[in-house]
């Protein structure tokens, strides 16, 4: 299911819960599964990044769970990324402005881009999982 810019698996908590019952530890594939589909996303929006030093850019990466994926930006790294991407005020008295994009300039266009590869590529994953288990999938 698709909604906005989420992208939700149908039947995951069952899922992960018949994978702890198999007693093979396959659940525990699911967060590297995750991270290598997200992995597509920062691999689109890293090269979309401005680059002074590249250290905005280079906060970009995958941090999944074994429920959901993400991609993380900015931190204590580069607190502005938020700014670069979205836009705003800044500065001593906010006195440096960015126009405000509320769509974004990199992470979520590159997402829609990318958002069918990414749903092909979780949905292998899973297939894949579900094979290792002894399942047809």
């Amino acid at each position: 299911v698709v909604d906005g810019l989420k992208i939700e698996v149908d039947g995951l908590k069952p899922l992960l819960k018949a994978l702890r019952r198999t007693e093979t530890g396959l659940q525990k594939e699911m967060k590297p599964a995750w991270n290598r589909a997200a992995q597509l996303l920062v691999d689109e929006a890293q090269p979309l990044v401005p680059r002074r030093s590249g250290t905005a850019a280079g906060t970009l990466r995958a941090a999944s769970t074994q429920k959901e994926a993400r991609v993380k930006a900015g931190g204590r790294k580069a607190p502005y990324y938020p700014w670069l991407d979205f836009g705003g005020r800044v500065g001593r008295k906010k006195s440096v402005k960015r126009p405000f994009k509320r769509e974004g300039r990199y992470l979520y266009p590159a997402l829609r881009r990318v958002r069918p590869q990414i749903i092909e590529a979780a949905a292998k994953e899973v297939r894949d999982i579900a094979r290792k288990a002894g399942w047809r999938a």
